[in-house]
């Protein structure tokens, strides 16, 4: 059974729940989400498994999960791009925001998520039961398909991708 780390507004910890009750009672616990570009300056999208139990074959960020409790958000970030895609590299935490979302199924994301961010232009060998596929995108290429064609994308992907993109001009000058 997973849990997640319960924290305020500001980050601090309250306490740890175990995931799925945490996702139905709305409680705002600690996440993190990977943005992997390459030296293109492509972002590397993962297109999550049918059988997520949420959001399951929609286009996303390169990885995203919680920490575990006692584990660090960086940590937990190198932990889940190696399980998800088949590949570490350095990351550094870009920024952080609070995001809430419910599905249709009656759970709700609440989830103060640090934004880790960095380069890959190797093999990616892709964890079948959580990835369903992936591809490199161009920023411009992805903000014209969340308007084209916004359903096949996760909630949270239409919330970050803006704040990446901002980041990602002001800190990688093409």
């Amino acid at each position: 059974m997973e849990h997640v780390i319960l924290v305020n507004e500001q980050d601090e910890v309250l306490g740890v729940m175990e995931k799925m009750e945490a996702h139905e009672k709305a409680q705002l616990h600690r996440a993190f989400s990977v943005f992997v570009f390459n030296t293109e300056h492509q972002l590397l999208l993962q297109k999550r498994a049918l059988t997520k139990y949420h959001s399951g074959g929609l286009w996303t960020n390169t990885c995203c999960s919680h920490p575990r409790p006692g584990e660090l958000t960086a940590t937990a970030a190198q932990r889940r791009l190696r399980e998800e895609m088949g590949f570490t590299t350095e990351l550094s935490e870009a920024f952080s925001f609070i995001y809430k979302t419910s599905f249709a199924n009656g759970l709700t994301e609440y989830e103060f998520d640090h934004v880790f961010a960095g380069t890959y232009n190797g093999i990616i060998h892709i964890n079948s039961e959580e990835v369903d596929s992936y591809a490199y995108r161009s920023l411009e290429e992805i903000a014209s398909l969340l308007e084209q064609e916004p359903d096949t994308f996760t909630a949270w992907f239409h919330i970050a991708f803006p704040k990446v993109h901002n980041w990602y001009l002001e800190n990688h000058k093409p």
